[in-house]
């Protein structure tokens, strides 16, 4: 590996990569992404950097975590834009797999996800996301083969998961999380926020809003796990928002919270128009979500 943004398409390039890497004694960080590249994932990199020598950051829409009628062929795409900002930010290999090289036959083996986690909360409206999700994960762990890999806390079911996978499977990466990175009006960054319109950006501040309401009352003595999802519930309904959830979880394991503690998470998703949005903050903090995930 170069100091320079490298470009691999190829499994065995990629392992080629990885293996001079070790011969050098260089550790590797890896960022699995889908493109459309923005800040927050750009701050995944930065944290990667502090944990290993090289990173290497993947761009691949994986069909396997879309379901039916989901936005695969809208998702949106711009692969010379991504790698000026992975060069920009210090990335040193981008892996590009086609999907080809990813699923060279129709995929028979999956890794399933503990059900009683992953068929609630996202899992409910997309019951097949991640064990596509889990499937492909593994899949670049095993070609990337990187120390320490990192994902972000907004999409906090998935990283939950994908750390209890590598426990279970006994991985030998180290997982790391990355705070949530939201838009001047505090939206979480999303991809999918490209979709927004102006008309749809008010609706879409109201899950941060709500959030901010959630730690507010929890602050102010509000325990009930119920109370509390209500609340985020009726901030998102009065600005429009189709609400999928709102719910007061545990860190660890996603079961309901009924008592809530300091150690829950607010988990929050809805429609605002065809887009749909997550969110998540930790009860504990103040009302700002500006601490909310140190």
């Amino acid at each position: 590996m170069s100091s320079r943004c490298a470009v691999v398409r190829g499994i065995g390039e990629m392992r080629e990569a990885r293996e001079r890497a070790r011969r050098a004694g260089r550790t590797v960080s890896f960022v699995p992404t889908m493109g459309a590249l923005h800040e927050g994932h750009l701050s995944l990199v930065d944290v990667a950097r502090r944990h290993a020598d090289e990173v290497v950051l993947s761009i691949y829409v994986n069909p396997a975590q879309f379901g039916a009628g989901e936005d695969l062929d809208e998702y949106p795409r711009d692969l010379e834009r991504d790698l000026e900002l992975a060069a920009a930010r210090g990335v040193d290999v981008v892996f590009t797999p086609s999907d080809a090289e990813i699923y060279p036959e129709p995929q028979t083996t999956w890794v399933e996800p503990p059900e009683e986690m992953a068929r609630r909360l996202c899992g409910l409206s997309r019951p097949t996301h991640f064990r596509g999700v889990l499937t492909v994960v593994l899949k670049l762990f095993e070609i990337v083969q990187p120390d320490v890999a990192v994902f972000g806390r907004k999409d906090y079911q998935q990283a939950v998961l994908i750390r209890r996978m590598a426990r279970e499977l006994q991985l030998p990466v180290r997982i790391e999380t990355a705070p949530i990175v939201r838009e001047s009006d505090g939206v979480a960054m999303s991809s999918r926020n490209e979709y927004l319109t102006a008309e749809d950006r008010p609706a879409a501040r109201a899950l941060s809003g709500a959030l901010m309401v959630v730690r507010a009352a929890f602050r102010a003595g509000e325990r009930s796990g119920r109370v509390l999802g209500e609340k985020a519930r009726s901030v998102m309904q009065e600005a429009g928002v189709r609400v999928e959830y709102a719910e007061i979880v545990d860190a660890d394991d996603l079961s309901p919270a009924l008592e809530a503690g300091p150690s829950g998470i607010c988990v929050i998703a809805g429609h605002v128009g065809s887009t749909r949005l997550i969110d998540n903050a930790p009860l504990a903090g103040s009302c700002s979500l500006d601490d909310s995930e140190e």
